[in-house]
């Protein structure tokens, strides 16, 4: 049992033992006021509810913004993409030579994974690492 549970319950318990002594001519009276403290309870749980929905989403907010955003620009993937081509030209004629086809997998493996850890860095939900963790929001 809840500590606010128990409180209300006294209440009750006081609005009841109340309502015996002064008779049935006050019974509207404690009745509203028992229902005026039992709006009150609601009113706080609601509001502490939203206050907590409200922090949650500006934290999430804040950690939107503060997510490494893509600066590159067009330009700046086209240049990695040529200097990653024209790499590949002697990467693949020194692995292939000293390795053959084993040596050449090598190297055009190291290129595609310097690529691939570009793309992921340039933009973060690519490969579908970004998702949303949050449960219900209404459990309390």
């Amino acid at each position: 049992m809840d500590a606010r549970d128990a409180d209300l319950k006294k209440e009750l318990s006081a609005t009841l033992q109340a309502r015996r002594e002064l008779g049935e001519e006050y019974e509207s009276a404690l009745v509203d006021s028992f229902l005026e403290k039992v709006d009150q309870r609601i009113d706080g749980a609601v509001e502490r509810r939203v206050r907590r929905q409200f922090a949650e989403q500006q934290m999430t907010v804040a950690r939107d913004s503060r997510a490494p955003r893509a600066t590159d620009t067009w330009g700046e993937r086209f240049g990695f993409g040529i200097v990653s081509l024209v790499l590949a030209v002697p990467l693949s004629a020194i692995g292939g030579g000293v390795a053959h086809l084993p040596g050449l997998l090598v190297a055009w493996l190291g290129i595609v994974g310097v690529n691939v850890v570009q793309a992921a860095r340039t933009r973060p939900g690519l490969f579908g690492r970004r998702g949303s963790g949050q449960d219900g929001d209404w459990d309390d």
